[in-house]
């Protein structure tokens, strides 16, 4: 059960992280805004509190000389700059390897916590002798953790609900850590021990009147017990008058066995329970805890009383929101794509069979199975927030490296994109960002000579597009040379000197691997390898890129990726006996194709739609099957990269939800498909991608070997159909 706590605690203490490295870097554009102070504060003290409770004693000392740093901020006795800032950050590098070490995964130096340590607590020292700049801090808004009081005295009362042990927390470490707020007196209540035959193991029966001296405020002292406020009883009272209480137990030591058993003892003969002997001095040296502090007056009256929190058998269930593993999530998705399959096949049976009932029932299965493919698929998006937020470290640390000022600005961050489809997308992203820092924006200088101002800006958007998301990494910098990017394409053989390329074509040349325009290699980029890692990233997510760029402007890549990979909906059509699945997100409408159209079109692929001119690509000439065509076919018109172009296919047979099964590492080279389904009879669909399909037509024409492609194509193809086939 501990380890359960501590892994919850380790998940959300990386949530935390990411939102503090989030806060100390607009901090830093922003150094009197009190308010981020006070975010900074917060994240730090949740996670030394929380850290505290769980075990991970290493990682709350050394956050308490960080949480030290900003408690000097916020008292206006240090400022920030950006020395505190880098120090933030590189404590934040430190707790990750602390966590990734708390799970078995690598080790952190103990040499580098022993120097930010050290850094940390000299630049705090310097404010004992070092005054402020001259210029003051804006008033602090009253925020719970700020206030800065005169001293006084609390009374606390705490009571640990029936299961506040059985959710991990230990009522000492809580009461241990409120002891660094200030002076504690404590005096414990042993009087709910029941008989000793009646005893939980797992419950504490004890509960806590104490006296808390402190210049905090009543929301600080609260903060000590923010895990468990609904699983305890919780008073903080105001002391009209300082009325010591004499110490009756310290809470730096446990509660002793004999002194429990006595007052089990005690209860079961009817008689009150002792009190437990007196510990040590209160004024031995803690353990590292949170800042806050409270007092409590034995026999004192309130002025103020406010609860807390309450136990929680007296409070119902009523949490908004569950922690479920990935790995869980991800094989229910399974499970409901495999239930889609079996619909399917139940929808077969039924329309075969002609069976009114068998059919009713099919349909109503299949209006179920949709909507719990929809909910499935909904509890997988995640908002794209957290991947954005995760670069504004990359390009503080880079413009730092290149000399550069540049702002990280973000657009459409809840947009909502598949987990699966998210825990990929990181390393194309930071590959367009180092990209764009190093080739796309020039220094301080030549932007103040090219008239712009000297610091750039990187801007992240994401947006909805249909069964697709744009994301857009742009920048104001320099944009891109084509006459450069031809030269160097011609330089390596990628293209002929005599080609003919628009300008698309040419920017598309800067994705092909070991391409760089770039000259000189350096730490950041020049090798060539990005860009190609960002193309095959992008690829296996079944998406595609679109680059424009205007000189002196700035550069525009947008990525078009699937909302989710798992279940699409899809088009089932067919080709003599083959069956393909078009993507319905990518579909625009469908045509239908005579011989009449075709001797108007002089036998040229295309169709005139509504007076456009769309070239199409013929599936039975394309996969090189020989028989003969019929009489009528139809025209899948899609959109792609390219413009519009159209698919002949002999039949549509209608909508599919289609749920996708990778073809196996032996077929990642067939290109056109990108992965294949089961159909209810048992046959295997093929699922086309209509980008790849149209760029490798433009290709194949280009270098004039259309039927050799065409071939290779069609065996490849019909080797994974029958291999498909094979293991379903």
């Amino acid at each position: 059960m501990t380890d359960k706590f501590k892994q919850a605690f380790i998940e959300e203490a990386r949530d935390i992280l990411v939102e503090l490295e989030s806060s100390l870097l607009e901090l830093n554009e922003n150094r009197t805004d009190r308010e981020l102070v006070g975010r900074v504060f917060r994240a730090m003290h949740t996670i030394k509190g929380s850290g505290g409770m769980f075990g991970f004693d290493k990682l709350a000392a050394f956050v308490h000389n960080l949480e030290n740093a900003f408690d000097e901020v916020l008292n206006n006795r240090l400022a920030v700059s950006s020395e505190l800032v880098n120090l933030s950050l590189s404590a934040l590098d430190q707790i990750k390897a602390m966590l990734q070490e708390a799970v078995g995964q690598g080790q952190a130096s103990d040499e580098v916590c022993q120097d930010l340590t050290a850094k940390l607590r000299r630049l705090t020292e310097k404010t004992e002798t070092t005054a402020v700049p001259a210029t003051p801090l804006p008033p602090v808004p009253v925020a719970p953790l700020a206030a800065v009081t005169e001293t006084r005295e609390w009374a606390v009362h705490f009571r640990p609900g029936a299961d506040l042990m059985r959710n991990g927390a230990d009522p000492l470490l809580l009461m241990r850590e409120l002891r660094q707020l200030g002076d504690l007196r404590v005096k414990a209540s042993l009087t709910e021990i029941p008989p000793i035959g009646e005893l939980d193991p797992e419950r504490c029966y004890v509960s806590w009147d104490m006296v808390l001296t402190t210049g905090a405020g009543a929301e600080a002292i609260a903060d000590v017990f923010i895990f468990v406020t609904d699983l305890c009883e919780l008073t903080i009272e105001p002391m009209k008058e300082a009325t010591p209480a004499p110490v009756v137990a310290q809470v730096a030591a446990p509660i002793s066995p004999v002194t429990a058993l006595a007052g089990a003892l005690a209860a079961l003969g009817g008689k009150p329970a002792i009190p437990p002997p007196p510990m040590a001095s209160p004024s031995a040296s803690p353990p590292p805890g949170p800042k806050a502090a409270g007092s409590k007056a034995a026999g004192s009256k309130a002025v103020e009383s406010k609860p807390w929190g309450r136990r929680q058998s007296d409070t119902p269930d009523n949490a908004t929101s569950i922690r479920v593993p990935a790995a869980k999530l991800d094989q229910f998705v399974d499970l409901v794509g495999e239930l889609v399959t079996v619909q399917a096949r139940l929808f077969d049976i039924a329309v075969r069979r002609e069976d009114p009932e068998v059919v009713a029932v099919s349909e109503e299965i299949e209006r179920l199975t949709t909507a719990l493919r929809e909910k499935s698929i909904g509890i997988r998006m995640l908002p794209i927030r957290a991947t954005f937020e995760r670069f504004r470290r990359l390009v503080h640390d880079l413009a730092r490296d290149l000399h550069k000022e540049v702002e990280l600005t973000i657009e459409g961050a809840e947009t909502e994109l598949d987990k699966s489809v998210l825990d990929q997308l990181n390393d194309p992203m930071m590959h367009l960002i180092r990209n764009s820092m190093d080739h796309g924006i020039e220094s301080a200088e030549k932007r103040r000579a090219a008239g712009k101002r000297p610091g750039a800006t990187i801007h992240l958007s994401a947006r909805h597009s249909g069964a697709s998301v744009l994301i857009s990494i742009a920048d104001d910098g320099g944009g891109i040379d084509a006459a450069a990017v031809r030269e160097r394409a011609v330089e390596k053989g990628l293209v002929a000197a005599d080609a003919q390329l628009s300008e698309s074509q040419i920017f598309s040349l800067i994705l092909a691997p070991g391409f760089s325009t770039a000259r000189q290699i350096t730490d950041v980029s020049g090798r060539g390898v990005g860009m190609d890692v960002v193309r095959r990233s992008v690829e296996m997510l079944r998406g595609g890129i679109e680059i424009t760029s205007k000189p002196g402007i700035g550069t525009t890549v947008t990525l078009r990726l699937p909302l989710t990979l798992a279940i699409i909906d899809g088009l089932l059509v067919r080709v003599e006996r083959a069956y393909f699945v078009l993507p319905l997100a990518t579909t625009l409408e469908c045509i239908e194709l005579t011989r009449k159209d075709i001797e108007k079109a002089n036998g040229k692929h295309v169709a005139n739609v509504r007076g456009e001119i769309i070239p199409y690509i013929r599936l039975r000439e394309y996969f090189n099957m020989p028989e003969k065509r019929p009489e009528r076919e139809q025209i899948m018109v899609a959109e792609t990269e390219e413009g519009r172009f159209g698919f002949v296919v002999d039949e549509v047979l209608g909508d599919h939800q289609t749920v996708i099964k990778n073809l196996g590492r032996f077929y990642r080279q067939v290109e056109m498909v990108s992965g294949a389904t089961i159909l209810g009879n048992g046959t295997v669909a093929l699922i086309l991608d209509p980008q790849r399909l149209v760029r490798d037509a433009l290709r194949t024409m280009t270098v004039g070997s259309r039927a050799g492609a065409r071939e290779k194509s069609r065996l490849a193809v019909k080797e994974a159909a029958g291999a498909m086939a094979a293991s379903s």
